[in-house]
């Protein structure tokens, strides 16, 4: 069974003959047996994947990585954190994601007009089933919890993934950017309602 380990800006993979996903170019060392390998179009989900992919402009390039040993990731120096899935779904950016494990299917969920704002594109990846996914992070990411009756609003460009049984819109008004003079365009923002958990990092893109 592969385990995934983070360390603070590092992401370790412990294979015992299993096959990773991980972000083309991510790796920067291993010990062992290991070969890496393009996953294809869509990053190992297909044409079809691929084809969503293009049409929504939410791109993810990643590799495999199959054999026996210890894999280590890093990308630009930013935060690795390692989230358990257990047959729930977690959206995510797609340049947040570093490595996922076996037992995960990754596809493009259409999310409204988010690209209005963030400029990331009209869709969100995610992520489904059983095992581990590593996301990266521009500082310690951080956790918002969601409750009934109790939304969240961030900021599209602090927004990296979220999780849990919620809907997100974009609500539009003034926002710190447009009282501070360094907004551009329309102010929007992502509002989570329901019951879940968003994380956000400290930093926009």
């Amino acid at each position: 069974m592969v385990t995934l380990t983070a360390d603070k800006r590092l992401l370790h993979a412990d294979l015992a003959g299993e096959t990773i996903r991980a972000a083309s170019g991510s790796m920067v060392a291993y010990t062992g047996n290991v070969d890496f390998k393009h996953a294809g179009m869509g990053g190992g989900g297909g044409l079809k994947a691929a084809l969503k992919q293009k049409v929504s402009g939410e791109s993810i390039k990643l590799m495999e990585c199959s054999g026996t040993g210890r894999v280590t990731f890093a990308q630009d120096a930013m935060d690795v954190s390692v989230i358990d899935l257990a047959g729930d779904t977690l959206a995510v950016e797609s340049e947040h994601i570093l490595a996922v494990t076996p037992g995960l299917n990754l596809d493009v969920k259409f999310a409204g007009l988010q690209g209005m704002t963030s400029g990331q594109g009209l869709a969100t990846t995610t992520v489904t089933g059983h095992g581990q996914v590593a996301i990266l992070s521009d500082g310690p990411i951080i956790a918002l919890a969601v409750q009934p009756g109790v939304p969240v609003v961030v900021d599209p460009d602090a927004f990296v993934a979220s999780f849990g049984q919620m809907t997100m819109n974009l609500v539009s008004g003034i926002s710190w950017k447009s009282v501070i003079g360094e907004g551009s365009g329309e102010p929007f923002s992502l509002r989570f309602d329901g019951a879940g958990t968003v994380l956000v990092q400290p930093a926009e893109r």
